[in-house]
């Protein structure tokens, strides 16, 4: 395998130019199915956040971006998302030696949607209604609701579809007229260092948007920073939980997109050739590594044996190895301490009495970061593996017998992300579809898709990404009471 190797980088990205970095530690990042050095980056610290947030502070207190016409903010996005295109192959190759994501997904993920999230933003905007008027109630006349943009929204984003998760925020936000500082995750900081290159080449006005790489503590200096306007975060709901509380604090605007524990809820009809197709794709995408894979598959009991078998054969069928071969299917995770856990909460299952029927160890004669897709049965609702995200290729199948029992189960969960039905009765799978107590759910299918809004309930976050909702993330609500009268 060849990796695109990134330089040592020293510098943070901030008011339109690249700055030596004031902190002096660095992150190393290893490619997970090789172990070689991909490249290194700054961490920075709380005065590198302080030079971001004071660039993007000055970049919306005094520059052209959230003064622009719609039009022009909306083709300047438009250009950001060519030059985006125009690296999507390098972005792609980096992210898989970066975290491990095989090419056949960091290629669409990470190097075409990002470009496709800007375009859509930037049409959408066109046709946002910044002000409206509104009859009043108890006077004569109307009132202007006008929308305005937050100011400058501090955007914290995973590790496991780096680029996608970033534009699903950074679009939005640029779009109203906010402007940005970019936090990555540590294991993925070098591909958002290709964005700020395709910002310069776009032209982006100096400091609307601005990357600070680094760790927790970094992430933790852009929630604190009194000049961060708004935080939109995606990762564990245990960071999600700090920032909530800081963000309350600080009295500002959080949106939380955090972790899942989905239901595939399989009724005694359904399909069996269209249920498995979805599910060798929505239960271990990314070797398992997405928010809101379908982790739990509740069965009829009187189908349990052919789906369990139809799981186990899906299990053993994948394709491993180098994540940059067009036909590996399935990569390493994206560390040894993410495998760890994996691997602990699994061998806890089997020790409470779950039984493994494929899988549930170490995958053999494989370099890297792998662990084998595993099938468990056996385990109590209640028990850590159905209940906890695990993260990994693991699936948990759980047994009812009827529709009033199989929501029970589904909504046995303190998260509430994502899940489906499958039934071939229409009607009856929207009527089990709108019982579920989560924030999107497909029937005969699962595809969380841009036009929709995408979030969570209960522990799996707070407000909504993507659709046109979204853009309500970044802005606050005005109303000028002129009361005037109606011309006579």
């Amino acid at each position: 395998m060849t990796i695109t190797v990134a330089p040592v980088e020293d510098r943070l990205f901030a008011g339109g130019r690249w700055v030596t970095a004031h902190s002096d530690a660095r992150i190393e990042v290893h490619n997970p199915y090789s172990g070689e050095l991909v490249g290194t980056a700054v961490d920075g610290d709380a005065d590198d956040v302080a030079t971001a947030v004071a660039a993007a502070g000055e970049a919306f207190e005094s520059g052209p971006w959230s003064r622009m016409g719609v039009e022009e903010r909306a083709a300047a996005m438009e250009r950001l998302a060519d030059e985006l295109e125009r690296r999507g192959d390098r972005i792609a190759d980096l992210v898989t030696d970066e975290m491990g994501q095989p090419r056949t997904l960091s290629r669409p993920m990470n190097g075409i949607v990002p470009a496709a999230h800007l375009r859509y933003f930037a049409g959408l905007i066109r046709d946002y209604a910044f002000e409206q008027d509104r009859a009043n109630v108890l006077g004569p006349g109307s009132s202007i609701i006008r929308r305005e943009p937050l100011g400058v929204a501090g955007l914290i984003v995973p590790w496991n579809y780096p680029q996608s998760l970033l534009t699903t925020k950074l679009a939005p936000a640029l779009a109203v007229g906010c402007t940005v500082v970019i936090k990555p995750a540590g294991e993925t900081p070098l591909d958002a260092l290709i964005l700020a290159e395709a910002v310069e080449a776009a032209g982006i006005p100096d400091g609307v948007v601005n990357i600070v790489t680094g760790g927790r503590d970094t992430g933790d200096a852009l929630v604190r920073h009194p000049g961060v306007d708004k935080i939109a975060f995606t990762g564990s709901t245990a960071a999600g939980r700090q920032i909530a509380r800081i963000g309350g604090e600080r009295l500002v605007p959080v949106t939380l997109e955090l972790g899942g524990k989905s239901a595939a809820v399989i009724l005694d009809d359904a399909d069996f050739d269209v249920t498995l197709a979805t599910l060798r794709t929505m239960s271990f995408m990314n070797s398992g590594q997405t928010c809101f894979l379908l982790s739990r598959v509740l069965v009829p009991r009187g189908r349990r044996d052919e789906f369990v078998d139809g799981l186990v054969d899906i299990a053993r069928s994948f394709r491993h190895g180098d994540p940059h071969r067009e036909d590996t299917e399935l990569g390493p995770l994206v560390s040894e301490r993410i495998r760890s856990r994996v691997r602990s909460m699994v061998d806890r299952a089997k020790a409470e009495g779950a039984s493994i029927l494929t899988g549930g160890r170490d995958l053999p004669g494989e370099q890297g970061t792998f662990y084998e897709p595993t099938i468990l049965t056996g385990a109590s609702p209640d028990s850590q593996i159905a209940q906890e995200e695990v993260f990994g290729p693991v699936v948990t199948v759980l047994e009812h017998d009827g529709d009033d029992e199989a929501v029970a189960l589904a909504n046995d969960s303190t998260y509430g992300l994502g899940g489906a039905v499958f039934s071939q009765d229409i009607e009856r799978g929207l009527g089990i579809a709108r019982r579920i107590q989560t924030g999107t759910v497909g029937v005969n299918g699962y595809a969380p898709d841009l036009a929709s809004p995408f979030g969570g309930y209960k522990a799996s976050g707070l407000g909504r990404e993507q659709g046109p909702e979204v853009f309500d993330n970044y802005v606050d609500i005005k109303a000028i009471n002129a009361s005037i009268p109606p011309a006579s």
